[in-house]
């Protein structure tokens, strides 16, 4: 079920009852399962509702699609949504294959990307699965920048946000193509990801150097591209000298179509 346009007000709570709010949303069995793909370093995201045995999938990868049916099979879950945090450059999204192969399942992305789905989200919607009132909810965050399209994930019970390549571990995705702008990035970074409480568990879309989470009191200690002024980040960004992605002309192309692979 998805709950359009609501603007999520932040409750206060004390450490203790912060700790209490974790406990329960891992008593009622939601859980997040982290996986890798190799050749990218993208990480996929499968979160359940152990009650309702609901799920959802967060950026599939078109070549490890059969891995996660498995594991979604083996875990007796109900595929509910295939979710892209963008429009990936460097890997085709497996949605379009899960929709293939498990029917039920329904294809989602920021209509702000423009590219094709079933659902369309955007800035304060609100994911649920399983019980409107017991399920796991998911708040939608934009956080443009990577790319005019990206959205990050919140799971406020579960004190975890999913950041795709917006935030990365003491990094951050880049910005010189797909509508990317260094300015942006950090507004949407500084104003909604780093509003969240520092304890929260940062899941990103990519890591690079073996890590798996971050947190997003680390991050804003010791990530050292954030930690700069606007400025300089700008700066930064704009002398950054990174290769052209490997796959970008096949894969944007793919992903604007829910990753269905255009006929020649």
């Amino acid at each position: 079920m998805f709950i359009h346009s609501l603007s999520r007000c932040l409750r206060t709570s004390s450490n203790s009852c912060l700790s209490i709010e974790i406990k329960r949303a891992l008593s009622n069995g939601s859980f997040v399962r982290q996986l890798f793909e190799q050749t990218t370093s993208t990480y996929t995201y499968i979160i359940g509702d152990a009650k309702s045995r609901n799920a959802l999938i967060i950026d599939p990868v078109i070549t490890t699609v059969a891995r996660d049916v498995q594991i979604i099979k083996q875990l007796g879950l109900h595929l509910r949504y295939a979710i892209n945090t963008h429009v990936h450059a460097d890997h085709i999204t497996g949605s379009g294959r899960l929709k293939t192969l498990i029917p039920e399942c329904r294809s989602v992305i920021s209509k702000s990307s423009g590219a094709k789905a079933d659902i369309y989200i955007e800035n304060g919607d609100e994911i649920v699965i399983g019980d409107k009132n017991q399920g796991l909810i998911l708040e939608c965050r934009s956080t443009p920048g990577h790319t005019n399209g990206c959205m990050s994930f919140v799971w406020h019970n579960g004190s975890s946000v999913f950041t795709g390549d917006c935030l990365l571990i003491r990094g951050c995705g880049r910005t010189d193509f797909q509508q990317g702008s260094a300015d942006t990035l950090y507004t949407s970074i500084h104003q909604h990801i780093f509003t969240l409480p520092d304890h929260f568990t940062v899941y990103p879309g990519h890591d690079y150097t073996g890590q798996t989470t971050s947190t997003v009191g680390e991050e804003k200690r010791h990530n050292t591209r954030l930690t700069k002024s606007r400025q300089d980040f700008t700066q930064f960004m704009k002398e950054l000298k990174l290769s052209y992605p490997l796959q970008i002309d096949k894969a944007v192309p793919a992903n604007m179509i829910c990753g269905v692979l255009p006929e020649s």
